[in-house]
């Protein structure tokens, strides 16, 4: 909330929403607040994107402020980066992160680069939404975890939201930041949280305590961690579905863990990590992407960097495996219950 904000968050009546809804929430709210918010993107417009993000946003605002584009990850890219230096505030889809790409160019060398290279004269504020990892049974080209990619690059912020609360004020303060944002949806966890048992009816986010999102305007501030619950007995680090499945996991086990969501990789909140691993002694990072040179290797680096003394054991990582993503064998390649629990299980041990 803003100063002028008459009505305080705690304060503000709150809506059950889905983490679709939470999200076209807050680009209504956007486009409302602020004339120079456009989205674009391909069919995101008449249709409501491929997962019905937009829907409805083209007929309220108008077809200057939410239009439809080729089929051209590169063009919707290189028109952002254009916009953003001329003053707008652009918010262009990539219907599935597998297909961000051929835009990797105009990301990496002109978004990323534009403020340094005009000595902050020009900037690049846009946000690039796009669903990612699987969970749907995508196959290889739509299931991808491309986030290290990003994370690598000085320049660009990347955020991974969780809950729809999160995904709301993430994406207004990701809309509002200066510099481009990628801004990742686990779509395995548009519809409801997955603690990862496969067997079990899926579930939804209505009455979720995490699914109530404020009415209006609010945001969180990127580089703020989340602490989804307090233990003693290790700290786990995770972001996007894997939270809940790694909540799932310590519910089932009754184990005293930690559980922090990062919210935002790029800027970390590298001192909540330090608070967590100080006090626990142990580090389990879990993430759906690929292990080798995947977020989970930088957050292993830094924790044995910060918190050395403080370990009582090997940091552990669970993840994806070093293969394009398999269609029929998707469950056995999600870091499930069994992988996370067998690493649980390990640092317990470990003395």
């Amino acid at each position: 909330m803003t100063q002028d904000d008459p009505i305080s968050l705690a304060d503000a009546p709150a809506t059950s929403m889905s983490m679709i809804e939470a999200i076209n929430d807050a680009l209504d709210v956007m486009l409302t607040r602020d004339p120079d918010v456009i989205l674009l993107g391909e069919d995101i417009g008449y249709f409501g994107g491929v997962f019905r993000c937009t829907a409805g946003l083209q007929e309220k605002h108008g077809k200057t402020r939410v239009f439809d584009t080729p089929i051209s990850e590169c063009g919707i890219i290189g028109v952002a980066v254009g916009m953003g230096a001329y003053g707008l505030r652009p918010v262009p889809e990539i219907q599935f992160a597998d297909y961000i790409y051929p835009g990797l160019d105009q990301l990496v060398s002109e978004a990323a680069r534009l403020r340094y290279r005009s000595a902050a004269e020009l900037i690049a504020p846009m946000t690039v939404r796009s669903p990612f990892g699987g969970g749907i049974f995508g196959g290889q080209t739509h299931s991808q975890s491309p986030e290290s990619f990003f994370t690598h690059v000085s320049g660009l912020k990347t955020v991974v939201p969780s809950t729809p609360h999160d995904a709301k004020g993430l994406l207004i303060a990701a809309i509002e930041d200066n510099d481009p944002v990628i801004f990742f949806e686990p779509k395995r966890i548009y519809n409801g949280p997955f603690d990862g048992y496969y067997d079990r009816p899926a579930k939804s986010w209505k009455d979720h305590p995490d699914a109530a999102v404020p009415e209006g305007y609010y945001s969180i501030p990127l580089g703020s961690a989340r602490t989804v619950r307090e233990g003693n007995a290790l700290t786990i680090l995770a972001y996007g579905t894997m939270v809940h499945v790694a909540e799932g996991v310590c519910r089932e086990k009754g184990v005293d863990a930690e559980i922090l969501d990062l919210r935002t990789l790029v800027p970390l909140d590298i001192e909540a990590v330090e608070k967590s691993v100080e006090k626990t002694g142990k580090c389990l990072v879990v993430h759906e992407a690929t292990r080798t040179s995947g977020f989970g290797a930088e957050l292993s680096a830094l924790v044995t960097e910060r918190c050395f003394y403080h370990l009582e054991a090997p940091v552990e990582r669970v993840t994806g495996f070093d293969t394009p993503y398999p269609h029929s064998l998707e469950w056995a390649y999600f870091p499930g219950p069994v992988r996370i629990g067998e690493a649980i299980d390990r640092l317990l041990e470990a003395s």
